[in-house]
Order: C-alpha cells, then sequence, then structure tokens
C-alpha cells in the first residue's frame, strides 16, 4: 500500500509540474491512439479513462483554454461512444467548457472552440430533448473558417453539416478542401483517421 501511495504522489507530483501544452500535447496523441487505433469494444472504456486525466491536467491548469478545448473534444467524443440519456450531460458540459474558453481566448488552436460548438450544435438533438441548433451551428462554423479556412478538421464537420443540409456538392468541394490540409507535426495519428473518415463520406457522395 505505501508504495502505491508513493506511485500515486509521484505521478501527480509530474502532472502537476508539466507545462499546458504538454499535457494537451499527451492528450491529443492518447485520443488519437483510441479513436483511430483501439479497437471498437474498448473506446468507451479508454475515453473514459481519459476523461478523468484531461479534468486532472485541467485542475494543474484552470485557466488555459486549450485545456478546456481538448477537455470538451474528449467528452464529446466519450459521449458518441456511450451514447443515450447519459451521453447528453456529457455534451453539456462540453459545450459548458467550449464557451468558457471562448471568454479566455476565442483564437485559441486556431479557432477549435468555434468547430467543435458548430459540431455540437447540428449533431445534438434538438428541444426539447438537447440544444441542438443548425442555425446556431452554421454561425460557429463560419467563424471556425474565418480563423482556420483550410484546417482538416473545420473543413471536415462543416462538410458532414452541409450533407445533413442536403447540400452535396458543397460539401464536396468542402471535404476536397479538408484533404489539402497541411500535415499536423506530432498528430499524424489524427491526420491520417481524420483523412480515412473523409473519403469515407466522399463516397456517399
Amino acid at each position: 500500500m505505501k508504495y502505491l501511495i508513493a506511485l500515486m504522489m509521484l505521478f501527480s507530483s509530474q502532472l502537476w509540474a508539466a507545462s499546458a501544452d504538454d499535457m494537451m500535447v499527451s492528450l491529443q496523441q492518447d485520443w488519437a491512439h483510441i479513436k483511430y487505433e483501439v479497437d471498437e469494444k474498448e473506446r468507451e472504456k479508454g475515453f473514459e479513462t481519459l476523461v478523468k486525466q484531461a479534468e486532472e491536467a485541467l485542475k494543474a491548469h484552470p485557466k488555459s483554454a486549450n485545456l478546456m478545448i481538448w477537455n470538451a473534444i474528449i467528452l464529446s467524443t466519450y459521449a458518441g461512444e456511450k451514447g443515450g440519456l447519459g451521453a447528453l450531460s456529457l455534451v453539456k458540459q462540453a459545450k459548458s467548457l467550449l464557451e468558457r474558453s471562448l471568454e479566455i481566448d476565442d483564437k485559441a488552436l486556431d479557432g477549435s472552440a468555434y468547430t467543435s460548438l458548430a459540431s455540437l450544435y447540428y449533431q445534438v438533438p434538438g428541444w426539447p430533448i438537447g440544444f441542438g441548433d443548425d442555425d446556431k451551428a452554421r454561425s460557429y462554423f463560419k467563424k471556425a473558417l474565418q480563423l482556420n479556412p483550410n484546417g482538416i478538421d473545420s473543413n471536415f464537420f462543416y462538410g458532414d453539416f452541409l450533407i445533413q443540409q442536403k447540400k452535396k456538392q458543397e460539401a464536396k468541394k468542402v471535404l476536397q478542401q479538408a484533404l489539402k490540409a497541411a500535415p499536423r507535426p506530432g498528430r499524424e495519428v489524427a491526420d491520417k483517421g481524420r483523412k480515412d473518415e473523409i473519403y469515407r463520406l466522399l463516397v456517399t457522395l
């Protein structure tokens, strides 16, 4: 027991000593690994663990807009894996975190908070079940693309939104733009996984 407590204290001290950027990079890489490389049956459990790690990182750096955004992304992805009514409380938490991040730095991570909020608004059911709203989604996508017009994620999610809006030709152009996005150093797994998703969407068009 003493050995276990010592290990936990060591882990805690290492966590709190790490910079917000280092923590974010670790969360990004773990997220990509779970989402794109872990067996589907194990993803929910993986994201459940990652949610806790993200919360600890944010406790260490409570004013980091970047960590708020990544907490929200992880919560949203976990919600998608979990499904059901329990997912709604998770996406509400994610929405709140994204809104807080905008108050701190609305340009953080090239406007990723806008992209993530837009994604929540078009994917979450509308009233009375949830807060989904296509008009708000469209407005947030506009802001996201103003800040990051060539981003792989901003264009991917906007393309998916356009497909749901029955605007297939416009969606095709946006998704092709997403494929032209510059590689993100250290995020090779995420880039490959996202491109695979884009190709799958393009096949449907």
